[in-house]
């Protein structure tokens, strides 16, 4: 069951759709879900409403509001081809800019109490990376972030607890560009997790079968949850006021 409520965040261009989802006590701290290439799809959802039903209020931005033909088919055998063709008409600093602007939301909620921190997978997840750099979110989770190998140069900017997720067999993120993500995250002076899960493909989370993995998402998701209800405590109040970007 999806109890998820669609809201709004204000952006620069106007408001842009999303969904919140809270958790049973209806207060806790947040976290900011950044999307595959396929959108909110049900999988985001999911993992949003498992979330939520940790103990944390749970926004995931659609952003993919700017584009006329946003909605994909998950059941259209082409989907794959479609989302990549979507994700690559997104303008990365404007995408980067509507994920900064939801964590601005997120925090300002009514129903936050405490610290809020990203959570990516994949395109999302490189984006909550760049997020990271640029804004000051309180943690962040990357599922093997797809624009890492390019963003090597703001991993000293991330001055938040980070923890990343990566399988071994990703045939779109060789093991050597991997390394080198390990390398540069764990080289700087913020504490940052890495994981590599043997026999694992990219978006081996997802559970459509193209991708899935079912070990490896049996191991992430709990450290995810672990990582984030140790890095993202509750009843802070000042974190109420809205945003603390640099």
């Amino acid at each position: 069951m999806d109890d998820s409520a669609q809201v709004t965040v204000a952006t620069a261009d106007g408001p842009m759709p999303a969904y919140r989802w809270l958790p049973p006590s209806g207060q806790g701290p947040g976290v900011v879900v950044v999307q595959e290439i396929f959108g909110v799809s049900k999988y985001i959802r999911q993992r949003a409403a498992d979330l939520a039903e940790a103990g944390f209020v749970v926004l995931a931005p659609d952003l993919y509001w700017r584009l006329p033909d946003e909605d994909l088919d998950e059941s259209d055998p082409n989907v794959l081809q479609q989302a990549m063709g979507m994700a690559g008409r997104l303008e990365w600093p404007v995408t980067a800019a509507d994920v900064e602007a939801a964590l601005v939301a997120l925090r300002a909620d009514e129903h936050v109490r405490g610290d809020t921190g990203l959570l990516g997978f994949c395109f999302g997840g490189g984006v909550a990376f760049q997020v990271a750099a640029d804004a000051d979110p309180d943690a962040l989770v990357s599922y093997y972030g797809s624009a890492l190998p390019g963003l090597l140069e703001h991993a000293g900017a991330v001055d938040c607890p980070s923890l990343h997720h990566f399988g071994t067999a990703d045939t779109y993120i060789p093991m050597d560009q991997v390394e080198k993500i390990r390398q540069a995250v764990t080289a700087t002076r913020t504490p940052a997790e890495f994981y590599l899960y043997e026999g694992a493909g990219h978006a081996f989370d997802n559970p459509a079968p193209v991708f899935h993995h079912q070990e490896a998402a049996a191991e992430a998701w709990p450290r995810t949850v672990a990582f984030l209800t140790e890095h993202l405590r509750a009843d802070r109040p000042e974190h109420l006021q809205a945003g603390r970007t640099r």
